[in-house]
């Protein structure tokens, strides 16, 4: 199961607010980076587009991941931070290995 932060589930709510049909999130992974994964986060405006995936809420925030995705995700938890003058959403994954160091992708 992947959990947001009140401070995520925030944030996601209200950009999925500015949206006429914002369902909720797709959190997934894809092959890409010199570390071989990185996090794809997609909103939700369709239901058929995630019929085949697993869903479950977390405070408030309905949540969708492809099965084949979550030996990657599973007990992750999403932030979302603000450094300086960035912000951004933070995956914190036990499960991560490395990093590479731009940041960008990661490897199990």
């Amino acid at each position: 199961m992947i959990t947001l932060t009140e401070a995520a589930a925030a944030k996601v709510k209200f950009n999925l607010a500015q949206r006429p049909t914002g369902l909720g999130l797709l959190i997934g992974v894809r092959t890409t980076g010199c570390s071989g994964l990185a996090y794809k986060l997609e909103y939700v405006d369709q239901l058929r587009t995630v019929q085949d995936y697993d869903n479950y809420n977390c405070h408030g925030v309905d949540i969708w991941v492809n099965p084949k995705d979550m030996p990657y995700l599973s007990g992750m938890k999403m932030d979302w931070v603000r450094r300086g003058l960035n912000e951004g959403f933070d995956f914190i994954n036990e499960r991560e290995k490395a990093r590479c160091g731009c940041g960008e992708s990661f490897t199990i």
